[in-house]
């Protein structure tokens, strides 16, 4: 199994804010599916339904709020830190350098019939 280790963003106060925004909106949904489960009542399955979509409407503009936020920067050490982990003594990653070599060189080649398609202009095929 591979996992990427990444660093949890700082909470900021936008962070909480969609945190909490995120809690309320599922137990709105939570409480709205327990009312279509348990009820037979078109009128009150219709208003457990337009609490659905009103709870869909609100996520989609916290999203948008969200989005407008700028991400915290991290300090240059952190970000440094999580590009390039450290290597337990004795191990190094040239055998895998030498091993991707193939590769690398192979990316080029198609790169090259690339552009040899596209006949030496730029975007165009």
């Amino acid at each position: 199994m591979t996992q990427t280790h990444t660093l949890a963003p700082p909470l900021t106060p936008a962070i909480a804010w969609c945190q909490a925004l995120q809690t309320k909106l599922m137990a709105a949904l939570d409480a709205a599916w327990a009312i279509l489960e348990r009820s037979d009542d078109p009128a009150e399955i219709r208003r457990a339904r337009d609490r659905a979509k009103a709870v869909g409407e609100i996520a989609a503009m916290a999203r948008k709020v969200a989005l407008i936020v700028p991400p915290p920067k991290t300090a240059p050490a952190v970000a440094q830190a999580a590009e390039a982990p450290a290597l337990p003594a004795g191990l190094s990653l040239e055998p895998l350098t030498a091993a991707m070599a193939p590769v690398a060189a192979q990316a080029e080649h198609a790169r090259r019939a690339l552009e040899k398609l596209k006949g030496g202009r730029r975007g165009r095929l």
